[in-house]
């Protein structure tokens, strides 16, 4: 398992906070699941934060299905990402996963004001959002990073493919 550290242009000297998450590889026929914020257009791949006592593959599992209504099984952990933004540092835990089913989507307040969806890209086409991370440099710090993030996951995820 690869791990990679981004730095990003308004870290701090020091991080004082930090926050884990996890994040799911689903793909199947040349498809990857993506989360798409129909308000502001962001793609993302589906995962969140870490909840007290979890496991970063339980914590895997439940964010899918609740960003997205599918149910699926971790194979193995391929990347442990390290962000540092301001005073924080983000890890973030990818897997790739299978689809083994449908559970009920179950959105936060704030996921549901910004539209988010499932939705189903072609596999290079995700590839061909994120890749664009340096464009939104000046216009959002947090786009260009997750963007930045969700490219490196899914160049590694093609290497090990």
């Amino acid at each position: 398992m690869k791990e990679v550290e981004i730095l990003g242009a308004n870290r701090f000297e020091t991080f004082s906070k930090t926050r884990e998450g996890s994040r799911a590889v689903i793909v199947r026929d040349e498809m990857i699941l993506l989360s798409h914020e129909t308000i502001s257009g962001w793609y993302l791949v589906p995962g969140g934060g870490l909840e007290a006592g979890e496991t970063p593959a339980d914590c895997c599992v439940r964010e899918v299905e609740e960003e997205t209504g599918i149910m699926v099984r971790p194979l193995h952990q391929f990347l442990t990402l390290y962000e540092y933004y301001e005073e924080y540092r983000y890890i973030s835990y990818y897997f790739v996963c299978e689809d083994i089913g449908h559970g009920q989507m179950h959105l936060t307040e704030a996921e549901a004001r910004r539209g988010l969806e499932p939705q189903w890209t072609p596999l290079q086409e995700a590839v061909d959002i994120f890749s664009r991370h340096q464009s939104y440099a000046t216009e959002s710090e947090e786009k260009r990073g997750s963007y930045l993030r969700e490219y490196t996951a899914l160049q590694e995820y093609l290497q090990i493919g």
